[in-house]
């Protein structure tokens, strides 16, 4: 089981990423808690959003106010635990973390690999209007996966980030974990410039290129040798932050910025689904991956 809380404070793109998998059939509406009307998912997606807009309205200080959680259960987990159980543990984690009074939506994603979930919420308090402490929460997660392995007996999973980090030649829904990818970054707001957002993209093996007025997206070798057609950044509907202007190419003073690590290793483990293994094929050393007009007219 992994349980990540990402570091985004906007309710609206939280909401609406969700949203967007349900529009696209990827994702479908799956519970929901506390909210004022019985079947929340009847309404509109501005309906849902403004449920939670309404309650942060009351507290104008607070700038990162969204709460966006996914749960990433195995195989296992689901089996054991069953539909129920999720359900019931979803909202035992909600109480856990201190949001058990708070309206939240979860949606259920099945478009990868592996069945995830996603809660969202807010953490203005709905009764109070101050914001809910939310000291230790890595530590609060973590003791509540383990009661977890503990109630249901599940087994812990060794988190290999190296290998869960790269796209390869044989990754599949390659444009789709592409944007997935672009959205997890785009939220980090750690990442502050154009340099550490390539150097961001250089861990999954992946790189953007000029070419021509626009530019294009590679997944590379790892030493920056391109082993699958490229992709116009034009086609994808989530882009990268620092590629989405002309102004954003003109940084040219950045001051030295270290990527954590750690942080990335916990959210690491949530994008193994995203950046999905080939399963049941073997690389042959031997094998030669043909690039249409490699690398032609493209700078880095």
């Amino acid at each position: 089981m992994v349980i990540v809380i990402h570091q985004s404070g906007n309710t609206q793109n939280a909401l609406f990423y969700n949203e967007k998998k349900v529009e696209q059939k990827k994702a479908h509406f799956y519970k929901s808690g506390n909210t004022p009307t019985i079947n929340p998912f009847a309404g509109t997606k501005h309906d849902r959003l403004n449920t939670l807009k309404e309650i942060e309205e009351r507290n104008t200080r607070v700038k990162k106010k969204g709460l966006h959680i996914s749960v990433d259960p195995t195989v296992t987990d689901l089996v054991k635990l069953g539909d129920k159980g999720i359900r019931t543990e979803i909202g035992n984690f909600m109480e856990h973390m201190g949001y058990g009074n708070q309206p939240y939506f979860v949606y259920k994603h099945s478009d990868l690999d592996r069945t995830h979930f996603h809660i969202v919420s807010t953490r203005i308090d709905c009764e109070t209007g101050k914001k809910i402490k939310d000291n230790y929460e890595k530590a609060k997660t973590q003791r509540f996966i383990k009661s977890l392995e503990q109630k249901y007996d599940l087994s812990k999973e060794q988190n290999q980030v190296q290998s869960n980090l790269r796209f390869s030649a044989v990754s599949r829904n390659l444009k789709q974990n592409l944007e997935s990818l672009f959205y997890q970054l785009n939220q980090m707001e750690s990442i502050t410039t154009k340099q550490l957002y390539d150097k961001s993209l250089e861990l999954f093996n992946v790189e953007v290129r000029r070419s021509g007025r626009g530019h294009v997206v590679f997944v590379t070798d790892g030493d920056g040798n391109s082993i699958r057609y490229p992709i116009r950044l034009s086609k994808f509907q989530e882009r990268p932050r620092f590629y989405l202007s002309a102004k954003a190419e003109q940084e040219l003073q950045m001051q030295p910025q270290v990527i954590d690590q750690f942080q990335l290793a916990q959210w690491a483990r949530d994008m193994n689904r995203l950046v999905e293994k080939s399963k049941g094929r073997k690389k042959d050393p031997h094998m030669k991956h043909k690039v249409k007009n490699r690398d032609r007219g493209m700078s880095r």
